[in-house]
C-alpha cells in the first residue's frame, strides 16, 4: 500500500482520542484516527448503564489520583466541564443532573459518540478503522517525525498521539498498547493496576460474612485519607458498590513502592457519632441490633451483631464492651485480599508517568511530537464523570498543540 502523509495520527478512537482529533482537525491540521476496534468508542456507550456520565459539576484536581500530583490542574483549568456541557448543548443532547454532581444523557450514550462523530466531521478527519497497528518508529524526514505502519498502509506524521486507554474491560478490546509505545520511546510506565473495582475478601472473612451477602447501606468507606459517602454492597467476593469502588483506587495506590496495604474501614453509621449513640442509650433493654435497625437495614444489623457475639440487651454490656462496639460501628475494619481484576474495573490506576510529559501540552519531554491523551497516562478519576472529564480535557489539550 502507498505511504500517506498526515500532519497528526491519533491512535484510538475512544472519549480522548475523538476530542483529540476534533481538535486537531478543526484547527486546520490534517488528521488521521487510527483504531483496531469494529464498533467506535464502546467504552463510551456501555458507560452510565448507556446514558454515558460524560462529566461532573465538581470537577477539581482533587478528584484525581496521580503520582505527580498537580499534573491535572492545567488541562482542566484550559477544559473546563462547563466547556464540554456547552459542547453537549450546542448539539441539542438532552441531560439531567444525579447526585454529587454528575451528568447523564436523558436518551442515549449514543449521543455523545455521534456528537463526536460530528465534531471529528467537522475538523475534515480522516479514519483508518478497523486497523491493526503492526509498528511504530522515527522517519527519517524533519516535516514527518513518526511512521506508523497499520494493516490499512503506512502513515508518516508530524505529531503522534497515543490515546488507546488502559486495561480495563478486555472484553471490548482493552490493550497495554500505550504502555508498550510509552517503553519503546524510553518514558516510564506507573505498573497499571484495576481502579474503581470491587475488593475481594480472604476465605475466612467471607465464610464469617456469608451472613451478611447481598445487604446493602449507605456508609462513609474509608483508607487512609480518603473517605467517601455512599452505599456499599456486601457480595459474595467481598466488597462492592459505588463506595468501595471508590476507596478502591486508594487502596490500590497503598502498593506502589512497596508500600503496605491498609484496611478499609466502613463507617456503619455516618450521620452520627456511634459513642455517644450508644451512651444516649445505655440503659435500655432493647437488643442492640433491633436499635441498630433503625438506622440500618434490618437484616445486616442483626447478622452483624451476631458475626461480633453482640445478641444481648444493650443494658447488659460494660463501658469497654460499648467502647468496642462503638469503635466497630465508626470503622469496621476489613482487610481485602485483592479485587476483582480489569474485567469488573471501571478504570485502569498508573499508565503513562506524567513526569515525562507537558502538562500544558501532553507531550513527551524528551520526543517532539509524541503525545499522550487519557487514561493511558498515569490520571485517575473518583467515580463520577471525572475520568470522561479527564478524557476531554487531556485530548483537548494534546488536540490543540499535536
Amino acid at each position: 500500500m502507498a505511504e500517506q502523509t498526515f500532519d497528526v495520527v491519533v491512535i484510538g478512537a475512544g472519549a480522548a482520542g475523538m476530542m483529540c482529533a476534533a481538535t486537531a482537525g478543526q484547527r486546520g491540521r490534517r488528521v488521521l484516527l487510527v483504531d483496531h476496534a469494529e464498533h467506535l468508542a464502546e467504552k463510551i456507550r456501555i458507560s452510565g448503564g448507556g446514558r454515558c456520565n460524560f462529566t461532573n459539576l465538581k470537577v477539581g484536581a482533587d478528584n484525581y489520583l496521580c503520582r505527580n500530583p498537580h499534573f491535572v490542574r492545567s488541562a482542566l483549568s484550559r477544559y473546563t466541564a462547563r466547556d464540554f456541557i456547552g459542547l453537549v448543548e450546542r448539539h441539542g443532547i438532552r441531560y439531567h443532573e444525579r447526585s454529587w454532581g454528575q451528568l447523564f444523557c436523558d436518551d442515549s450514550a449514543q449521543q455523545i459518540i455521534d456528537m463526536l462523530r460530528r465534531e471529528c466531521d467537522d475538523g475534515k478527519v480522516q479514519w483508518a478503522m478497523p486497523a491493526r497497528v503492526d509498528g511504530i518508529e522515527p522517519a527519517d524526514g524533519t516535516a514527518e517525525r513518526y511512521m506508523v505502519r497499520t494493516s490499512r498502509g503506512r502513515f508518516a506524521c508530524h505529531s503522534l498521539v497515543i490515546a488507546t486507554g488502559g486495561l480495563s474491560i478486555p472484553k471490548i478490546g482493552a490493550s497495554p498498547f500505550g504502555y508498550r509505545v510509552a517503553e519503546q520511546f524510553g518514558l516510564p510506565v506507573v505498573a497499571p493496576q484495576p481502579a474503581l473495582v470491587p475488593l475481594t475478601l480472604p476465605p475466612e472473612t467471607l465464610a464469617r460474612l456469608a451472613p451478611l451477602a447481598g445487604a446493602s447501606l449507605e456508609v462513609e468507606a474509608g483508607c487512609n485519607d480518603a473517605r467517601f459517602r455512599e452505599a456499599a454492597l456486601i457480595t459474595h467476593r467481598g466488597l462492592s458498590g459505588p463506595a468501595i469502588l471508590q476507596v478502591s483506587s486508594y487502596w490500590q495506590a497503598q502498593g506502589y513502592d512497596g508500600g503496605t496495604r491498609e484496611p478499609v474501614h466502613l463507617n456503619l453509621l455516618p450521620d452520627h457519632d456511634a459513642e455517644q449513640w450508644l451512651q444516649a442509650r445505655v440503659s435500655q433493654r432493647a437488643l442492640l441490633a433491633n436499635l441498630l435497625a433503625e438506622h440500618l437495614p434490618r437484616r445486616f444489623a442483626h447478622a452483624w451483631c451476631e458475626l461480633h457475639g453482640w445478641t444481648g440487651p444493650l443494658n447488659q454490656y460494660s463501658r469497654a464492651v460499648l467502647r468496642d462496639i462503638a469503635r466497630n460501628l465508626a470503622a469496621w475494619e476489613l482487610h481485602p485480599s485483592g479485587t476483582q481484576g480489569y474485567a469488573k474495573a471501571e478504570v485502569t490506576l498508573g499508565g503513562v508517568d506524567t513526569r515525562a510529559l507537558s502538562s500544558k501540552t501532553m507531550e513527551a519531554r524528551d520526543h517532539p511530537g509524541l503525545f499522550f491523551a487519557g487514561e493511558v497516562m498515569d490520571v485517575t478519576g473518583h467515580l463520577g464523570g471525572y475520568n470522561f472529564q479527564w478524557a476531554w480535557s487531556s485530548g483537548h489539550a494534546a488536540g490543540g498543540h499535536a
